[in-house]
């Protein structure tokens, strides 16, 4: 069986992700700031759902240098290889601001959990698959990389930089075979959604969206199976939309 690493695979979309890994026979590591008391059930939930499935759960804070390398040490350790690295832990806004009265401290805090944690484990996991000579990476971005919104500039300056990245690890490592996509989740419903619920609620019945529904974490869960199982094979580097047709260009 093969190993996925999913950052932030306990809750929201990268729990989505995580169920469908292991209905498809991937082993777990997932990680995520809480304790790992705290996932106990979540774990047991989706170990129900795979019975043959190893899954563990790694309490990490991506943005925390010692912490990632301790991270991938212990996922070798414990499974020997990796074949999918996730990168999908993420974080709001704290205070949703114009960006004329942005913080410093604000958006140094989540560019070190967003942009610079991702990047930098992606580094540390890429350096051991190219040593194995196998292996698959996705980004899980934001139509934010391209939606601007004003008050939450600092979030959509992240995905850009997730969304450059995701072409930089392309190149690099087009070459050891190891291809790298983005996913660009559009309106998910998630708890990091939940305190513009009814906002969107109302948006998506107006028409904000094609397909006029939320989307859920399952919907990206699919996208990243369907990357992982190497159907897309020959297009490194590309950006999956899982918007519901929302940045459709329409009259």
């Amino acid at each position: 069986m093969k190993t996925a690493l999913v950052t932030g695979g306990a809750r929201g979309i990268g729990l989505g992700i995580s169920r469908c890994l292991a209905r498809e026979g991937w082993n777990l590591a997932l990680c995520g700031t809480r304790p790992a008391e705290a996932v106990q059930e979540v774990v047991a939930e989706i170990q129900s759902e795979a019975p043959d499935a190893k899954i563990r759960y790694y309490p990490c804070d991506v943005s925390d240098t010692a912490a990632r390398e301790r991270l991938v040490n212990a996922v070798f350790e414990e499974f020997g290889t990796l074949e999918l690295l996730v990168n999908n832990a993420g974080v709001g806004a704290k205070v949703r601001a114009d960006i004329l009265d942005m913080t410093e401290e604000n958006y140094e805090w989540l560019m070190k959990i967003n942009l610079q944690g991702p990047f930098f484990l992606t580094q540390a996991v890429a350096r051991r698959m190219k040593e194995q000579a196998a292996g698959c990476i996705v980004n899980i971005s934001s139509i934010s990389a391209t939606v601007a919104s004003v008050s939450r500039g600092e979030y959509c300056l992240s995905k850009a930089g997730v969304s450059m990245a995701t072409q930089l690890w392309a190149v690099r490592l087009a070459e050891f075979g190891i291809p790298v996509y983005e996913i660009r989740p559009g309106i998910i419903h998630s708890d990091m959604t939940a305190a513009v619920q009814e906002k969107y609620d109302r948006l998506i019945a107006e028409g904000l969206v094609v397909q006029k529904r939320w989307g859920f974490p399952e919907d990206i869960g699919k996208a990243v199976a369907m990357l992982a199982r190497g159907d897309l094979a020959y297009s490194t580097g590309q950006v999956i939309l899982v918007d519901g047709g929302m940045l459709i260009e329409r009259l």
